[in-house]
């Protein structure tokens, strides 16, 4: 699975028209099989959250859905989407547990803090041992502040930070408490680091891997991420397709 960034034959981004967890739209409602449920659905890679949701909602035929917390294009992985009247229940999704996969590139770092952006500063690795490894992953743990990335959906001034960043400009952020309560690292090549980690909302891995790579001292990024669990809620079984995107009814 962690290879499957490779296998795109592009690296776009596709987004949504709107960066929201959704909305109405004025295309009539069906009453399906979709309607006043909670799906679970695995976001394509390079997708937003908020195209993968229009394109569900065009495609079952739905007005009123949400989903409970954004994936960055660059990951891919779980979405709780609900429809009709379970979207009452995206706020309690929202604020429960989530647990991801990944790798941590080092000797190198991005703007982006994921290969969104380019490498910049690459430096070689083949000094760093298995013992500054686990030095590292421990400081990572418990309850600790995290500056947010500037390429984040954060807004200033009614504007997200990232498309300030992608502009050039460097806005100051207030570093915000983040609770791990897992962290796992395996080095699986002089440069990459394959991790799981369960977090409290709000956790940005991207900002994990690059303060990662800091606390080693040679810099790094996020190379690949998939979201496992949010919850109670995984990606186990999700064999029914709709267009790209594989999903389960679960409520």
């Amino acid at each position: 699975m962690m290879n499957q960034m490779t296998d795109q034959k592009s690296n776009k981004v596709i987004r949504g028209k709107r960066e929201d967890r959704g909305f109405y739209d004025n295309s009539p409602e069906i009453v399906s099989e979709f309607s006043d449920k909670v799906i679970l659905v695995n976001k394509p890679l390079l997708w937003t959250s908020a195209h993968t949701l229009n394109v569900l909602k065009r495609e079952w035929g739905i007005r009123k859905a949400g989903h409970a917390g954004t994936l960055d294009p660059m990951a891919e992985g779980l979405l709780v989407v609900c429809t009709g009247k379970m979207t009452k229940k995206i706020t309690a999704f929202i604020d429960s547990e989530k647990e991801y996969e990944g790798i941590i590139r080092m000797g190198a770092r991005t703007e982006s803090y994921d290969s969104e952006t380019k490498e910049l500063d690459v430096v070689d690795t083949s000094h760093v041992t298995d013992k500054m490894i686990d030095d590292a992953t421990r400081q990572f743990t418990g309850n600790f502040l995290q500056l947010p990335p500037m390429h984040s959906a954060i807004k200033y001034k009614g504007k997200p930070l990232y498309k300030l960043a992608r502009k050039g400009k460097e806005i100051k952020r207030e570093p915000r408490k983040v609770f791990v309560s897992s962290f796992d690292t395996q080095r699986i090549s002089e440069n990459e680091i394959k991790f799981k980690i369960v977090c409290s909302k709000g956790t940005y891995i991207r900002s994990i891997a690059n303060d990662f790579g800091e606390e080693i001292g040679v810099g790094g990024y996020l190379k690949y991420l998939k979201r496992t669990r949010i919850g109670d809620f995984s990606l186990e079984n999700l064999k029914a397709k709709s267009g790209e995107v594989y999903y389960r009814i679960c409520e």
